[in-house]
């Protein structure tokens, strides 16, 4: 049992050395221009996630194209969490597959089994490596499901605020940047990329339609596309949005009414299976207790 765990020791540290003078060698050979007495704009730093990825920048650029398209829609409507790209976030599965592979080496090492060592460890490595390399994916599901969460509870308020600031005559701009104001959430976050859109000279219209695209959200999706054909048509925007906002309330409120009434099916289980058993312990494990002294 020593000689694998010493083994394995040794060879992550030889491992931990190599990525740290790896590192090293990319912070001293950057280029430093020479400034002659003239300032000079502070260096970049390069975050960790860069660095990953610049390391696996072989492995992750071999993704297929039809893969690269449908992660990089993932990752817009997660927030762009580190400033990830798809080859990065590849970058960050294979990382943390090879840091739960070390875990699971050492696991195997150290739990004592019937099965030999040999076989524990690799396959402990194997299992704990598959772990790691979904654990990114599953995180950014859910990360997209809690951002959509967050617009779907937000949009009737936001359409509300948007509809007050429109009645009082300011423009659908001003409305949008009141949003980002008083909505520091995913839904503020978006709306936010749209105004920086639009400053950079992207049509209005185009930049709502692409984060209606973005989020997935279907309540947002409606919304843009009303504002569009009130836009196209000439239809006063104030009074669609009054509508859209009365139509939102309404769906929410009818999603509420029917979670309610599904609540008591989904306590039959719990019920069931939990309380029931309890229950029936409490009142009959007494006179079981006496029959059992009784026969004895």
């Amino acid at each position: 049992m020593t000689s694998p765990f010493l083994i394995a020791i040794t060879a992550g540290v030889i491992c931990a050395i190599v990525v740290v003078a790896y590192f090293v060698a990319i912070d001293q050979t950057k280029p430093v221009a020479a400034t002659n007495g003239a300032w000079a704009p502070p260096p970049v730093r390069t975050t960790w996630i860069k660095r990953l990825e610049a390391l696996a920048r072989p492995l992750a650029s071999r993704m297929p194209a039809h893969e690269t398209a449908p992660l990089r829609q993932k990752l817009s409507r997660a927030g762009d969490p580190g400033g990830l790209t798809p080859a990065g976030f590849q970058a960050v599965r294979y990382g943390v597959a090879a840091l739960f592979a070390i875990i699971g080496l050492i696991l195997g090492l150290l739990i004592s089994l019937p099965i030999p060592t040999l076989v524990v460890a690799p396959a402990a490595g194997a299992v704990a490596a598959f772990v790691g390399y979904w654990t990114p994916r599953l995180w950014l599901e859910q990360r997209i499901s809690q951002r959509r969460h967050q617009i779907e509870r937000s949009l009737a308020e936001a359409t509300d605020l948007l509809t007050l600031v429109v009645e009082s005559g300011m423009s659908l701009d001003e409305g949008l940047l009141s949003i980002t104001e008083r909505f520091h959430n995913a839904l503020g976050d978006e709306i936010g990329k749209v105004l920086r859109e639009i400053r950079l000279g992207r049509p209005r219209m185009a930049a709502l339609e692409h984060m209606a695209e973005t989020t997935g959200v279907a309540d947002l999706h409606h919304l843009i596309e009303s504002i569009v054909q009130s836009d196209q048509m000439g239809v006063p925007i104030a009074r669609l949005l009054r509508v859209q906002a009365m139509e939102m309330r309404r769906r929410q409120r009818q999603t509420a009414q029917e979670r309610a009434a599904s609540a008591s099916s989904r306590m039959v289980f719990p019920m069931v299976g939990c309380i029931f058993p309890v229950l029936w312990i409490v009142l009959l494990g007494p006179a079981i207790i006496q029959i059992l002294k009784s026969l004895h």
